[in-house]
């Protein structure tokens, strides 16, 4: 019966291997995007003015919410204050875009959209499906920007990412053991532990 279980155990690490690094895969991935809500900049186009004020846009918006979102202890919460917001947001955003020289369109939502695998310092996010604060400017065509906004990693005294400490105990608390560690560890960290912890044992 022991044999049998190992036999068990080594094929479930060898389809977790397959299934994260083989296909890029995140069995933990949903339940992670469950629990936050990201912030999605999205440039007109790739040029180099479209990508400048895209970054003016976002610092702009940011400034307006840092200090709405501070009371924001929950993820509804924070989709109601950004929800309410929305038409505030669009209008500073093309406001700003004025102020620039710019009459592009702007628009503003909540919405669902794939993201790729991203690194925020210590913490990496697996590819997949999140709900997102969605701002896209013009046609929406160019390298876009992001961050998490729940819990906030984006604005804890600045726009850009560099996610201070607090906010790293705010992702552990909101987050399962399983899901930060996830987040928090490296896959190939992960991985090896998982070896050496089934390896370990049948020694």
């Amino acid at each position: 019966m022991k044999k049998y279980f190992f036999k068990i155990a080594g094929a479930a690490v060898i389809f977790l291997y397959i299934w994260i690094v083989v296909l890029g895969n995140d069995p933990l991935q949903p339940a992670i995007a469950s629990k936050i809500l990201r912030f999605h900049v999205l440039a007109n186009s790739d040029s180099k003015e479209d990508q400048a004020i895209k970054e003016v846009v976002r610092d702009a918006v940011g400034t307006y919410m840092q200090p709405l979102l501070e009371e924001a202890d929950s993820l509804e919460k924070t989709k109601q204050i950004v929800n309410d917001n929305l038409g505030v947001i669009i209008e500073i955003a093309k406001t700003t875009l004025e102020e620039h020289g710019y009459d592009y369109d702007v628009d503003a939502c909540i919405t669902k959209t794939d993201f790729p695998e991203k690194e925020y310092g210590s913490y990496t996010f697996p590819r997949g499906k999140y709900e997102a604060l969605q701002i896209t400017i013009g046609e929406g065509k160019g390298q876009n920007w992001w961050c998490v906004l729940y819990p906030n990693m984006c604005f804890k005294g600045t726009v850009y990412e560099v996610v201070e400490e607090d906010a790293g105990e705010a992702l552990r608390e909101v987050l399962s053991p399983w899901e930060y560690a996830d987040v928090f560890e490296s896959e190939d960290v992960k991985l090896r532990f998982k070896f050496l912890e089934y390896f370990g044992e049948r020694g």
